[in-house]
């Protein structure tokens, strides 16, 4: 039985307090590169900014990396502010947004970077956005389904 063939281009998405990393897929979904940097200002603005990344890639889908908190943490987590965010910009953007454990991210983007001989702090959060999406594509290629979408924010939590 053969697979269906890929939806399109997909946005990966490291989200930070300061930057948002932006990575982008073939439209195979057989790579992820480093697609852009975003220095956040407004919700409002920062999600226009990534609806019109949508829009001119022609993308399908947005890959939002989660970091995982262990279960004995009950406090409000980044992970919290991860789903919340998230669930603002699947009620902002006209296509689905599912979350993808980051686990690493960060750490395998400082080792790409450090390889290739560049610049740490430059672009760490695009690379780790692109190491979360290349994930997404590995799993998805070897069989493991999609996640559920997130569901978008109602306008009384936006």
């Amino acid at each position: 039985m053969s697979r269906p063939a890929f939806p399109g281009r997909l946005i990966g998405i490291d989200h930070g307090e300061k930057y948002v990393g932006l990575a982008i897929s073939d439209p195979t979904g057989l790579l992820a590169r480093p697609l852009d940097l975003l220095r956040r200002s407004s919700r409002h603005e920062d999600f226009a900014r990534i609806a019109a990344l949508i829009e001119q890639h022609g993308a399908v889908g947005l890959v939002v990396g989660l970091p995982e908190s262990p279960p004995e943490i009950t406090v409000y987590t980044q992970a919290d502010r991860v789903r919340r965010w998230a669930s603002r910009l699947a009620a902002a953007v006209p296509v689905p947004v599912y979350l993808w454990n980051e686990r690493y991210s960060s750490q395998e983007a400082e080792e790409l970077l450090a390889e290739a001989g560049r610049n740490r702090r430059k672009r760490i959060d695009a690379v780790a956005a692109a190491v979360i999406l290349q994930e997404f594509l590995d799993a998805h290629r070897a069989g493991e389904p999609w996640p559920a979408p997130v569901a978008p924010a109602d306008e009384a939590e936006s």
